[in-house]
């Protein structure tokens, strides 16, 4: 999101919320690629390959078996991505690509969001209550979580604040409202039109946790949204799940423009990308989080209402530093030439 703009956002959410949301406090920051490959430690724990590409940020000791509490990965990693040198957690989600009229596949890269520096990526927020006061606790050792379904092909049963918001250039003007929010600007499914300014596309994790398990069989149970009203409204969380996350959201910055020539998209004009999935509809769309801060870093900046990326109680590290984090594929694979089919089990 562009922060300067927060007063129009503002007005997409529930008016008692709208002021508060205007001047809140989030961490906003940069976590460039680490790799992109068929590696998934919790769907597909052990597995290699897993059955789709990912694109993976976050600390350099991303791979397929890393299990809850035995497997640290601030002392496992070497390195991380991302912009404060404390956060070697890892995000990833599936990545998007083009499918050409000739029935070729290509990769689609990602631009680096408004104000952040870095190679491709994601841009992560670690989001406080909105009203300035509620306290929030950190994520613990061993935590992970999933958001969607990469089985998902309609928009039945699909989780809260998932959506695509296609822009008409890279200012990301006019901005529209809140993320997922704006019924003029955003869709659970891929946009339906070109996007000549990129296509974001977000993913906000629930915000209650059931104070006991770092992690379910589905990865989805042992988390759940407010009770009733939003996180943005500071909502009471169900007596399930009674102890209140920090907001984790993400924004994806897919740059479609390499493919905006009409002559490449398929003859009938329908929408060309499909995410890794093979999934043409866009309701596959989903991300995955393994907590990684190293030490108590990240609730000293939740207490702190650390905002964007600079923070007082957390050290950061140069953008050619974190570009400079890498793992090298599991398996190696091209993922970024022109392809005769998506990348899968199949092949």
């Amino acid at each position: 999101m562009q922060w300067k703009v927060l007063a129009l956002a503002a007005a997409a959410i529930p008016q008692q919320a709208a002021a508060q949301y205007a001047t809140a406090a989030m961490m906003r920051f940069q976590c460039s690629r680490l790799v992109v490959e068929r590696v998934d430690p919790l769907v597909s724990p052990g597995m290699i390959q897993s059955p789709h590409i990912h694109q993976v940020v976050g600390g350099n000791s991303f791979n397929a078996t890393m299990a809850p509490v035995d497997y640290d990965l601030p002392s496992e990693s070497t390195c991380t991505t991302c912009s404060f040198s404390e956060d070697f957690s890892n995000y990833w989600t599936t990545n998007l690509y083009f499918k050409a009229r000739n029935g070729t596949y290509k990769r689609v890269k990602q631009m680096v969001n408004l104000g952040l520096q870095g190679e491709e990526g994601v841009t992560v927020y670690y989001i406080p209550p909105y009203d300035g006061r509620t306290k929030v606790t950190a994520f613990k050792p061993g935590f992970r979580m999933l958001v969607g379904d990469a089985a998902l092909r309609t928009s039945q049963n699909e989780q809260k604040q998932l959506c695509h918001r296609c822009y008409t250039n890279v200012n990301q003007t006019p901005f529209g409202g809140a993320p997922c929010a704006d019924g003029q600007m955003d869709s659970a499914a891929l946009p339906n039109k070109q996007c000549n300014g990129g296509i974001r596309a977000t993913i906000t994790f629930p915000t209650c946790w059931d104070g006991k398990n770092l992690d379910s069989p589905d990865h989805k149970s042992h988390i759940a949204y407010p009770s009733s009203g939003s996180f943005e409204m500071s909502s009471a969380c169900p007596a399930s799940h009674p102890v209140k996350l920090p907001q984790v959201m993400y924004e994806i910055m897919w740059d479609t423009r390499e493919f905006n020539d009409p002559s490449i998209w398929p003859e009938d004009g329908s929408q060309p990308f499909v995410y890794s999935t093979n999934d043409e509809t866009g309701y596959s769309w989903h991300g995955d989080y393994v907590f990684g801060w190293q030490g108590d870093a990240l609730q000293r900046a939740l207490d702190a209402r650390c905002s964007n990326d600079k923070c007082s109680q957390l050290k950061t590290q140069s953008t050619a530093q974190a570009t400079a984090c890498k793992k090298p594929q599991t398996v190696e694979e091209d993922v970024d030439g022109w392809l005769t089919e998506l990348p899968s089990m199949t092949m």
